[in-house]
């Protein structure tokens, strides 16, 4: 491409880019450039890529999907149409884990099954605060206007099912009920953990899912207590015709896949690019992953959270998940290009 070419299909894309894309420092790499990359799996990725390359709408992204469909290729496919791009805002890159978790529950009320998952109720305004978390539950302002679609027996699994953002319920009868993100009351999520750092219960290193979940049983009233520190608030949606085998939905409303799909803020990552992680800490991942979800708590260029599949196992790996390490996007040459001024 000429100087000029370059210059104005730059112009051309941070005018169309998010204001956080245009703000963040950017590097061009190489694939040699990416500790682990030759030792992948490039298949599983593409696999993976195909589920929702026909998503976005951009012509680009839609041409190498067709080329994907046709040719595969697996790690030439990515070399031959991708450059990587490292992205990095202001925070230091951070992964976490998370999981579908698999409850107990009914379909109605029962002395067992007394805690509620609501359906988004028609008076929240979309993008803006409602309700906290607090204000909801001490206050009841959903009880009675037929919003449940299941109770569950553990309030401590049901904080966790909104942090996760779907899951499964098992009913008395052995159906699996499952169920996805349906939205929130707009509150930013505040961390639980950073909070039992903070007040002095743990320190950094000892906190997990499993910690929190042990420490709010052993103390229900200051555990509830604690988890109402979060005021954001997650309603739920029934999902229809997933096949059991696969995933949940994602962002892009197909199934993500374990070990593969990685949540993104989208103001930084495109839905449906392909990303490769470089984890560090005690269990590396050095892995070719798509970007196919997001969550409340991502939020930044380099924080990403890694989707580690269905149930308690998946749960418990998962919640080890707290490391540095650095995240760079795969973007199509041209727009690669275009997006790193190499003058």
């Amino acid at each position: 491409m000429t100087k000029t070419g370059r210059a104005t299909l730059l112009a051309a894309l941070l005018a169309a880019a998010s204001p956080a894309v245009a703000e963040a420092d950017l590097q061009l790499l190489s694939f040699d450039q990416l500790d682990g990359w030759a030792a992948d799996d490039h298949s599983a990725a593409l696999k993976a890529f195909l589920k929702t390359c026909d998503i976005p709408k951009d012509p680009e992204w839609r041409g190498l999907c067709r080329v994907a469909r046709e040719k595969g290729g697996g790690r030439s496919f990515f070399e031959l149409f991708f450059r990587p791009v490292l992205i990095q805002g202001e925070e230091p890159a951070l992964f976490t884990g998370y999981f579908e978790p698999e409850l107990r529950g009914s379909l109605s009320r029962t002395p067992r099954y007394r805690f509620p998952l609501y359906a988004r109720p028609e008076d929240v305004p979309p993008g803006q605060p409602w309700a906290s978390r607090a204000q909801i539950e001490e206050q009841g302002l959903l009880e009675g206007r037929g919003l449940e679609i299941a109770w569950v027996e553990d309030p401590v699994d049901l904080f966790f099912l909104q942090i996760q953002g779907s899951g499964r319920i098992t009913l008395p009868s052995g159906q699996v009920l499952r169920v996805g993100y349906g939205g929130h009351n707009g509150h930013d999520y505040r961390s639980i953990g950073q909070e039992m750092i903070r007040r002095g219960i743990y320190e950094a290193h000892q906190v997990s899912a499993q910690v929190i979940k042990n420490w709010v049983r052993r103390n229900p009233i200051d555990g509830l207590a604690l988890l109402r520190h979060n005021p954001s608030y997650v309603f739920f949606r029934k999902v229809k015709g997933n096949d059991p085998k696969e995933g949940p939905i994602g962002a892009m409303n197909r199934p993500v896949t374990a070990g593969r799909t990685v949540a993104v803020d989208p103001a930084y990552t495109p839905l449906g690019a392909p990303v490769w992680i470089e984890k560090d800490g005690a269990d590396p991942i050095h892995r070719l992953m798509i970007a196919q979800d997001t969550g409340s708590a991502i939020k930044g260029a380099q924080r990403a959270d890694i989707f580690f599949g269905s149930g308690s196992t998946a749960g418990l790996d998962a919640g080890k998940i707290r490391d540095p390490g650095r995240m760079i996007v795969l973007m199509p040459i041209q727009r690669a290009f275009a997006m790193v001024d190499e003058e």
